[in-house]
C-alpha cells in the first residue's frame, strides 16, 4: 500500500476479524462506500486474497495488518503501525471475536484466556487508542460487535456471553460519555448468524443452530453499517432477537440460564 497516495477526500475504516464472517461482509460494504480500508487478521492467506479483491475492483486503498490479537502487544502495534505510516482512522469496527463451548469445568484455560484478550481487553485497548484522536478531530465512529448473547447469561458458554455482556456494557457508557463530542459509538448484537463460527466452537449440533433460522452475515453486517452511520447506539438485528433481549428483563432471573441452557444443548 502506498500511504503517500491515499485520498484524502476519502475516509478510512479499520476492521478486525476483517476475512471471513460479518467482518468480511463490513469490509464490503464501507469499500462499496468509498472508504479505504485497513484490514486486520491474523489469516494471512485469506487477508490477502480479500485485500488484491477490493484493490482491484475498486477505487480504494487498502492495507492489510496481519497480527493475533490474541496476543496482547497487537492493539499498540496496530497504532504505531498506522501512525507510522500517517494514516488517520475515522471509523474503528471492534468485529473481531471467538466462542468455547462446553462445561466451564472442562474447557480449555488457554483458550479462554485468549478469548478474553480478544474478545474484550483487546477491544478495549484499540478503543482507548484511537478515541483520543477521534476526540482532538470533532468526530469518528466507532463500532463495537457484540452479540444477542449480551442479555443473560450463557450456560455451556459462560466465558463468551460474558465478554459480550461487557462489550454491550462498555460500548453504552462510552456512547453516554461521548456525547456532544462528534464521535459515535454503536453497538452491534447479532443473533445466531450463519458463518464458521458455529464449527470453531464446537457447537454446531446445538438446538440453537440446529433449530434456529439463521440470518446471513451480509444483512447483519448492513444492518450494523446502517447504524452506525445514523449514530444509534444500540442495535439487534431480527424483529426475534428484538424481543428475547427485551422479555429477558422479565423472566425470573433464576429461570433465564436454565432456558438459556436447554438451547444451547446438542440432545
Amino acid at each position: 500500500m502506498n500511504t503517500t497516495h491515499q485520498a484524502e477526500s476519502k475516509k478510512t475504516a479499520l476492521i478486525t476479524g476483517a476475512a471471513s464472517g460479518i467482518g468480511y461482509e463490513l469490509a464490503c460494504i464501507f469499500a462499496r462506500n468509498n472508504y479505504n480500508l485497513v484490514l486486520v487478521d491474523r489469516n494471512a492467506v485469506k487477508l490477502t486474497e480479500v485485500s488484491a479483491k477490493f484493490q482491484q475492483e475498486l477505487p480504494i486503498v487498502v492495507k492489510e495488518i496481519v497480527k493475533d490479537l490474541a496476543v496482547s502487544t497487537a492493539p499498540e502495534e496496530i497504532f504505531r503501525e498506522l501512525q507510522q505510516a500517517n494514516i488517520q482512522v475515522n471509523v474503528l469496527v471492534n468485529n473481531a471475536g471467538f466462542g468455547t463451548y462446553g462445561l466451564f469445568s472442562d474447557t480449555n484455560l488457554n483458550a479462554e484466556l485468549e478469548m478474553l484478550q480478544v474478545n474484550l481487553v483487546c477491544l478495549t485497548h484499540l478503543t482507548k487508542l484511537f478515541l483520543k484522536d477521534m476526540i482532538k478531530q470533532g468526530e469518528g465512529k466507532i463500532l463495537n460487535v457484540a452479540s444477542a448473547a449480551a442479555f443473560q447469561p450463557g450456560p455451556l458458554m459462560a466465558v463468551y456471553f460474558a465478554t459480550k455482556a461487557y462489550v454491550l456494557s462498555f460500548s453504552e457508557a462510552i456512547a453516554n460519555e461521548l456525547e456532544g463530542t462528534g464521535v459515535s459509538v454503536t453497538v452491534l448484537c447479532p443473533g445466531t448468524t450463519a458463518s464458521a463460527f458455529h464449527e470453531r466452537t464446537g457447537m454446531a449440533d446445538s438446538k440453537l443452530v440446529k433449530r434456529q433460522k439463521m440470518m446471513d452475515a451480509e444483512t447483519v453486517a448492513q444492518i450494523g453499517y446502517d447504524a452506525l452511520m445514523k449514530g444509534k447506539t444500540l442495535v439487534i438485528p431480527g424483529l426475534m432477537n428484538k424481543f428475547l433481549a427485551k422479555i429477558v428483563r422479565f423472566v425470573p432471573r433464576k429461570l433465564v440460564p436454565k432456558i438459556v441452557r436447554s438451547m444451547q444443548e446438542d440432545k
